[in-house]
């Protein structure tokens, strides 16, 4: 028999469990808890999801807070339950595991600290002793003389004696990196070849606080090593930081992540959509009504990232699809502008979906009914059983957007009953011929309802208008609304007959009284 040694075996292991580690893309979505997530963090996260599902790999969320003065209360929270709402899944993360945490920033200050004296001892970043008011002075002078204001790396050039004398002091600094020409272009996965040499305009860059936080440049290159993040998807607006990067990277002799940078998302007019816009947040289409698998597929009509879909407005892919079909090279490189019509179209296309689908349609059926409970809270005699929601849903499907639609005061009828309501212009004798002819009727559209009302005003010789009148109150109790015929469509042929013969007792008794 063979013999095997132990530790080499156990090498071996570990050498295969590395390089499967080093080959399994992963990617994060870093955001920092200072508001709500909003159609551009989703979008960001989304396609990060995408690409890692698309290629069997995993995602990360990792909470950016180093930023102390900007944090929210609770945004984390709100953050998470947002992703998770359209359907985002979190592989590693805070509360979901994994071996390489903490994914907080503000738990993480050891790793940094640690990280930082690497960078002091290979002489890649040093300790700067500026004032705020000297820096204030650069920026001033250099608005002045109409320049980009930047440091000027005075300190960088402190002999090691000063510097020793003044930490000696106790004297308050910063920690800068020390920016070196980058000749070599960014390899986009998105935009292809980008070339931009950062010391060109900017000072060394602080990378380490006087607060021992560290800046997000810092943070960022030190988590996505040490997490193993192999591909980076963000917006556009960090693509000329990504120079940065690669040079602290480079500092630390690690090898970088791939980078692809996403298109601005603007609104249909080209116009940037901003954090300010309050239509925006993920939170506000939730309120509205909006389901999250015609968010996703919104965001994802903007952004590319898939083969042209003919009759893309009819089309709602869900989440598995969108992942088998994501393709990173068909990503837009240019804006990508929203169209609120599109939402709206994919919204009713979802709401036909969960119809057709019975745990689906049974939580739509509960969710009308506690719109309505809330929309009519002093009406006790609500029409809410689950036939008649049903109906009602199949109606609106092609015609409204969202459910709180179905609440609209001009559709209070389709809800709250007539009460104490009695037929003066009927007899019972006339009403249940009525009856009668509608329930002959297989098509129960507003059309051929139009023409049997008439059919029957003409044969018992009744002035049409008033009978609309009569109806209209009999099966809502409004004076005002849809036609008659419609509100009947609407109701649907169940509803309709039993509102018009829960008025024929009252109409049998005033009948006798007028004999």
């Amino acid at each position: 028999m063979l013999k095997v040694n132990p530790r080499t075996l156990l090498r071996q292991c570990l050498w295969l469990t590395q390089r499967h580690a080093h080959s399994q893309v992963r990617v994060r979505f870093a955001p920092s808890p200072t508001g709500q997530l909003h159609l551009g963090g989703l979008r960001t996260a989304l396609y990060n999801f995408l690409y890692a599902r698309h290629l069997g790999g995993k995602f990360l969320l990792r909470i950016e807070d180093t930023d102390q003065t900007r944090l929210v209360p609770g945004a984390s929270e709100r953050l998470v339950e947002d992703l998770l709402w359209a359907g985002i899944e979190i592989d590693e993360g805070p509360g979901f595991g994994g071996h390489h945490g903490p994914y907080i920033q503000s738990q993480r200050i050891e790793i940094y600290s640690k990280s930082i004296k690497q960078l002091l001892e290979n002489g890649s970043a040093y300790r700067c002793f500026c004032t705020e008011r000297r820096l204030e002075l650069l920026r001033k002078e250099a608005l002045r003389t109409r320049q980009v204001p930047r440091y000027d790396n005075k300190c960088r050039h402190l002999a090691a004696a000063e510097v020793e004398r003044l930490l000696a002091q106790g004297a308050p600094h910063c920690i800068r990196f020390k920016l070196t020409e980058h000749e070599e272009p960014l390899e986009d996965l998105v935009y292809g070849s980008v070339q931009h040499n950062v010391s060109d305009n900017e000072g060394d860059p602080v990378v380490m606080k006087s607060d021992h936080f560290p800046t997000y440049h810092f943070a960022n290159v030190v988590d996505d090593h040490l997490m193993g993040i192999t591909h980076v998807l963000r917006g556009v607006e960090w693509q000329i930081s990504t120079t940065k990067h690669l040079l602290l990277y480079k500092a630390f002799g690690w090898q970088p992540p791939r980078f692809g940078h996403l298109p601005l998302l603007v609104n249909a007019d080209g116009t940037k959509l901003s954090k300010r816009q309050g239509d925006i947040g993920i939170q506000h289409f939730r309120e509205r009504g909006y389901f999250p698998l015609s968010l996703v597929n919104y965001v994802v009509s903007a952004g590319g990232g898939f083969q042209h879909r003919a009759h893309a407005r009819q089309q709602l892919l869900s989440l598995p699809e969108l992942c088998q079909q994501f393709e990173m090279e068909r990503v837009n490189a240019h804006p990508s502008r929203l169209s609120p019509e599109l939402l709206d179209d994919l919204n009713r296309l979802e709401i036909g979906q969960r119809l057709a689908e019975p745990d689906s349609r049974l939580k739509l059926v509960q969710r009308v009914q506690q719109l309505v409970k809330q929309a009519y809270p002093e009406h006790s005699n609500l029409d809410l059983s689950e036939a008649h929601i049903v109906d009602v849903l199949n109606w609106s499907s092609q015609r409204l957007t969202l459910l709180q639609d179905l609440t609209s005061s001009k559709l209070s009828f389709l809800w709250v009953k007539p009460a104490n309501f009695e037929l003066k212009d009927l007899s019972a004798e006339q009403l249940s011929s009525l009856l009668a002819d509608l329930d002959s009727l297989d098509n129960f559209h507003k059309d051929e309802l139009n023409g049997k009302l008439k059919e029957f005003a003409q044969r018992e010789s009744l002035k049409f208008p008033l009978l609309m009148k009569t109806l209209r109150a009999a099966l809502s109790g409004l004076k005002e609304g849809p036609g008659v015929a419609e509100m009947m469509e609407i109701l649907g042929k169940p509803v309709a007959i039993e509102r018009l013969r829960e008025a024929l007792p009252k109409a049998e008794t005033n009948l006798r009284q007028t004999v």
